[in-house]
């Protein structure tokens, strides 16, 4: 089957207005597309945006199998492939940061520019028991959106009131909530693939493929964030000279859900500024577009 029937995606603006590269966002675990929207918006009048469900998330095929970084990496290729798109700037966050370093160090001759939020290259099975725990307190399926909408934004941050961000965890949780034909409510994603992903995923460092990495190449770390932490931070920015580093304060892991304004400002000007600008040591990339 042709990749375009499987995937479920959106090109936002028109290939006549800019002669820019075409932008990717490629959204985190148990994700979609739309958590990009509000970021894309802001780039579709300069050039094509391309959003979507990767594979197992979403409206996307839900194979059965093939959930690691390689698998999501493939069908990103044969996308921008059928798309007719050469070469494209790269913005991955959580998950969709560790599809999308795969894909730069495999596929360096496509990417011009990376941008990686706020996850790391290590290896960290542990995750899987603590995500596997917030999925479980989830009582689906609710009744209704309402239900589900009372649930995520009063009881659940209480019921994991120990972790920072549970206010915005639960907001993130519920725009993943889908109705069903029979109007009960639930996720909207493959919940075996979500396990999938993470075990792939997370199973083995990959430092060799960050230490690879061709081209200009940005983190952007949540300062409030306990999925990168500082170390971690660090140590990439450390062990490839092509990298560049902005920590946001006020944000956690979704930099780009709790300071979206300054992500975008952030991202702008590290697609637009040239390449001996970026890799000039401390060059700010929050400085003002004036």
């Amino acid at each position: 089957m042709n990749i375009l029937d499987q995937l479920h995606y959106q090109v936002l603006g028109s290939s006549s207005s800019s002669s820019q590269q075409p932008l990717v966002f490629l959204h985190g675990l148990m994700g979609y597309a739309l958590n990009w929207r509000r970021i894309a918006n802001a780039f579709q009048k300069s050039r094509q945006v391309l959003i979507f469900d990767q594979r197992g998330h979403g409206k996307s095929f839900h194979p059965e199998k093939g959930y690691s970084p390689e698998d999501y990496a493939d069908d990103l290729a044969l996308l921008i492939t059928a798309l007719g798109w050469e070469k494209i700037d790269l913005v991955g966050h959580s998950m969709g940061g560790r599809n999308a370093l795969n894909f730069a160090s495999r596929f360096p001759h496509r990417v011009r520019r990376f941008v990686i939020e706020d996850i790391g290259p290590e290896a960290a099975p542990g995750s899987l028991e603590r995500i596997q725990n917030l999925i479980h307190v989830v009582p689906v399926p609710f009744a209704s959106k309402l239900e589900a909408k009372e649930f995520f934004m009063n009881t659940f941050p209480k019921l994991i009131s120990h972790n920072a961000q549970a206010q915005t965890l639960g907001s993130y949780f519920y725009s993943n909530m889908i109705e069903n034909e029979q109007g009960q409510v639930s996720w909207r994603f493959n919940l075996d693939a979500i396990i999938e992903s993470l075990k792939d995923g997370r199973k083995k460092d990959r430092w060799e493929e960050w230490e690879a990495l061709e081209m200009p190449t940005l983190i952007i770390r949540g300062k409030k964030s306990e999925d990168l932490t500082s170390e971690i931070y660090l140590e990439m920015l450390k062990r490839n000279s092509l990298s560049r580093g902005v920590e946001v304060s006020e944000a956690g892991h979704w930099v780009h859900f709790d300071r979206p304004e300054e992500f975008t400002q952030i991202l702008q000007q590290f697609l637009d500024s040239e390449e001996a600008e970026i890799l000039r040591p401390n060059f700010d990339f929050r400085r003002s577009s004036d």
